[in-house]
């Protein structure tokens, strides 16, 4: 069984140079293994320069460009399964997608603080926002346009670690017949989590960095306080939660794919950018 490493470091899709950064921390962060080969998206790195806003989104036809490029190194691959390694959450579209066409009947189990069902009217032009929306067919259609395979059903989808949601994404859910919960002060239980898990063979796993509470992990979004987003909070998750939950997913279901995302090392990118003025380093 092939499984490759996607290392998508996107960053135009939220709106911030440091995804970028910690996308490329993140790849050694997680745990080695050299019979997973590493394939790279082509996403050009920050170079300071603010893009425009077309049809609603931040960026969009390199947006877009990522997306397809993605798709190409997938299709050359042709793997099994998938370790995404994120960059912002836009990085989930392109690999649950194609791993959807290989296995039609997958699960996906979103575990984030937000629903990312938001759409270009909405007034949040950042398409990492939009990625699950996308995924369930019904969302921004600039990127449902993208897919290749069917949409999910919403029954096919299980959020874990929700927190409360905009009254467009509420509706926009609501709509689309998706059961899910606000998870404040408890998350989907364990058994919940492991009979969803046991209905199908594969399951597609989206970690977005935000679920955890970011006053006891400090590399995401929400422990930056000069960052303020579409509004909305992080998430209440403890890294030893997190862990649990997985192994539960692990246990009852093969993991086809994987993504982690927004994991952003704000204090390792002030770090580099201190020593990086030092021609020791240049020449």
């Amino acid at each position: 069984m092939k499984t490759i490493r996607l290392l998508y470091p996107d960053h135009l899709g939220g709106g911030l140079d440091t995804y970028w950064f910690g996308a490329q921390v993140l790849q050694y962060i997680l745990p080695a293994n050299s019979r997973q080969k590493t394939v790279t998206v082509d996403i050009a790195p920050p170079d300071g320069t603010q893009k425009p806003v077309q049809d609603g989104i931040y960026a969009k036809d390199e947006v877009l460009a990522g997306i397809r490029d993605a798709a190409a190194k997938l299709d050359a691959e042709n793997p099994d399964r998938v370790i995404t390694i994120g960059g912002d959450c836009l990085v989930s579209l392109a690999p649950f997608d194609w791993l959807h066409a290989k296995y039609p009947a997958a699960g996906i189990i979103w575990i984030d603080a937000h629903p990312d069902v938001s759409r270009a009217k909405d007034g949040y032009p950042n398409a990492h926002a939009m990625v699950l929306g996308a995924l369930l067919g019904s969302g921004e259609r600039t990127l449902v346009q993208t897919l290749r395979s069917l949409p999910f059903k919403p029954d096919e989808l299980l959020y874990i670690g929700l927190q409360s949601l905009h009254p467009y994404q509420k509706a926009f859910l609501d709509a689309a017949g998706v059961n899910c919960r606000v998870q404040t002060y408890s998350f989907v239980s364990d058994a919940e989590i492991a009979a969803f898990a046991a209905r199908f063979d594969q399951v597609l796993v989206h970690t977005d960095v935000d679920v955890l509470d970011e006053r006891l992990f400090h590399s995401t979004y929400f422990a930056n306080p000069e960052l303020k987003g579409d509004g909305s909070g992080g998430g209440k998750m403890t890294a030893a939660e997190l862990s649990h939950i997985l192994r539960i997913i692990d246990a009852h279901a093969e993991i086809a794919g994987l993504t982690i995302a927004e994991y952003l090392p704000f204090d390792e990118e002030r770090l580099a950018r201190a020593f990086s003025g030092i021609k020791l380093f240049s020449e």
